[in-house]
C-alpha cells in the first residue's frame, strides 16, 4: 500500500512539480490551493502526512496545521516556505521545515521516509481551535468531528474555553484560544 500524501500549496507551479516529484518516489498525491481546500479533502480521506505552504489565501498554513494539530495531533506535517525562515516557525506547529529553493529532493524524500516509519501514538481528541483568518474577517471554528469551518462569536480573550455545537453535523465542542505562529515565551 502506497502512503497519501496531501500538498498544500497556492501556487499551481510547486504543487506540480512537488506532485511530480513525491508520485515518482512512489506516493500517492494529492493537492489542495489552501488551508479550508485541505480539510475538504481530509473529510473524505486522512491522508498519511500532509506538507504546506505557510503564506495562502483564506485559511493559511499556520491555521490549518493549528487545526490538524488539535484534530489529528499524530498526522505528520511539513512546511515548505519561502516567506518564512525556521526561526519563525514554532516547532511544535509541524514536524519539519525545509526553506522553498534551500533543499536537496534526497533530504526531503528522506524527511518524508522517516517521519512516516515513526511510530505514531494515537491521542484523544482535543478541544477545537478557533481562528481567524488573514484581515477583518470573523472568528472560525473547525469542528474536530466533521472538519467544516464556521464563524463563531470570538470568547472573552480572557475566557478559557467556551462551549458551543458545530453548525453542520450538532456535535458538541470545546472551544479555546491558541495562539498561532507565536514564538515560546511570548504573548499573543
Amino acid at each position: 500500500m502506497t502512503n497519501k500524501i496531501l500538498l498544500v500549496d497556492d501556487e499551481p507551479s510547486i504543487r506540480v512539480v512537488l506532485s511530480a516529484v513525491l508520485e515518482d518516489a512512489g506516493y500517492t498525491v494529492e493537492t489542495a490551493e489552501h488551508g479550508f481546500d485541505a480539510l475538504r479533502r481530509i473529510q473524505n480521506a486522512l491522508p498519511d502526512l500532509v506538507i504546506t505552504d505557510l503564506r495562502m489565501p483564506n485559511m493559511n498554513g499556520f491555521e490549518l496545521l493549528a487545526v490538524l494539530r488539535e484534530r489529528f495531533p499524530q498526522l505528520p506535517t511539513i512546511v515548505i516556505s519561502g516567506e518564512f525562515l525556521i526561526s519563525d516557525v514554532n516547532s511544535s506547529i509541524a514536524d519539519a521545515f525545509f526553506q522553498k529553493g534551500n533543499y536537496s529532493i534526497p533530504d526531503f524524500l528522506g524527511k518524508i521516509r522517516d517521519l512516516l516509519a515513526a511510530p505514531r501514538v494515537p491521542v484523544d481528541n482535543k478541544p477545537s481551535t478557533i481562528w481567524s483568518p488573514t484581515g477583518d474577517s470573523p472568528v472560525m471554528l473547525t469542528c474536530t468531528s466533521c472538519m467544516h469551518s464556521f464563524p463563531i462569536d470570538a470568547c472573552d480573550g480572557h475566557a478559557p474555553a467556551k462551549q458551543t455545537s458545530c453548525i453542520f453535523c450538532g456535535a458538541h465542542l470545546e472551544v479555546r484560544l491558541v495562539a498561532i505562529g507565536v514564538a515560546p515565551g511570548a504573548t499573543s
